[in-house]
């Protein structure tokens, strides 16, 4: 009996030391009653932390698998449709194509801005136009046309120091290929993500389809006034007759207005006109 109230008075003495001073007692201790062990404030709130610190990690570890996956399907589209654009290309060697980038961005401007817009566009094989056009258009617009493999560096670096120089440019460094492409998938504007896709897309354009064909592509989508695309379009246009029977000083006007064909008027394109003559005559036409 003795025995059994000592360990009374030790397990009363054990709850007075928890009660007062909050101090754990280990588990399993001499005190043979207490079978509970408290657990500090400080350790609760160090495992309160820890918790909240992985809530943290597993929200940066959800946001960064979205902008992972986010980026592989952005990539992924980006490669559908250059892989679009290639075999375009190639089809472009056989098929004529139906309308271009272009010829869309002219319908959609229209709309928004509620004007009326007719569409004038014939395509025609390269021996139904003309060679003074053919002629001229090359010596105005890529001189280097048959020299070159898509890019003339040296023509855009002529344009580059006239840029910096503050001078006016008569036309821009890019080659009817470089022109093409733009046309056929890019329209009219502007911007380091088109000039990139375009710098992948010429060297395809110069291998499947070949100068001939690239020459003849070009002189039937390119725009030659409001609504007017292609050589027979443009030729009936502004001179009621057909590209095949267009002459060389003629050629020589219509191609002075690719630059800027809804701004200039082969009437009024006597100097530049005359200078376009000059390259023909160098080239040997």
């Amino acid at each position: 009996m003795v025995q059994a109230a000592a360990w009374g008075l030790q397990d009363q003495a054990a709850r007075d030391v928890v009660r007062s001073s909050g101090t754990p007692i280990p588990c399993g201790s001499q005190f043979r009653r207490i079978t509970v062990c408290r657990i500090p404030g400080s350790f609760a709130g160090y495992s309160a932390s820890v918790t909240a610190r992985q809530g943290t990690r597993t929200g940066h570890w959800a946001k960064g698998s979205f902008l992972r996956s986010f980026v592989r399907w952005l990539g992924l589209v980006v490669v559908g449709l250059w892989l679009l654009a290639v075999l375009t290309l190639v089809a472009a060697r056989w098929i004529d194509p139906p309308t271009t980038a272009v010829q869309m961005e002219r319908r959609m401007q229209a709309w928004v801005h509620g004007t009326s817009y007719q569409k004038r566009y014939e395509f025609v094989p390269l021996n139904e136009i003309s060679p003074n056009l053919q002629h001229a258009v090359i010596a105005a617009e890529d001189a280097r046309f048959y020299q070159h493999h898509g890019f003339d560096w040296q023509a855009t670096k002529i344009a580059a120091e006239d840029d910096l120089e503050g001078g006016r440019r008569i036309r821009g460094g890019s080659t009817l290929t470089q022109q093409l492409v733009k046309n056929l998938f890019f329209g009219t504007g502007r911007s380091l993500l088109r000039k990139g896709a375009e710098f992948t897309l010429v060297p395809v354009a110069e291998l499947v389809l070949g100068k001939r064909r690239i020459l003849e592509l070009y002189l039937n989508v390119v725009e030659w006034g409001r609504g007017v695309y292609g050589a027979e379009a443009g030729c009936r246009s502004h001179y009621k007759i057909g590209a095949q029977s267009v002459g060389r000083e003629d050629g020589a006007r219509l191609a002075a207005i690719l630059p800027a064909p809804l701004k200039r008027r082969p009437e009024r394109m006597n100097h530049y006109s005359e200078l376009i003559l000059e390259r023909m005559h160098e080239m040997g036409w």
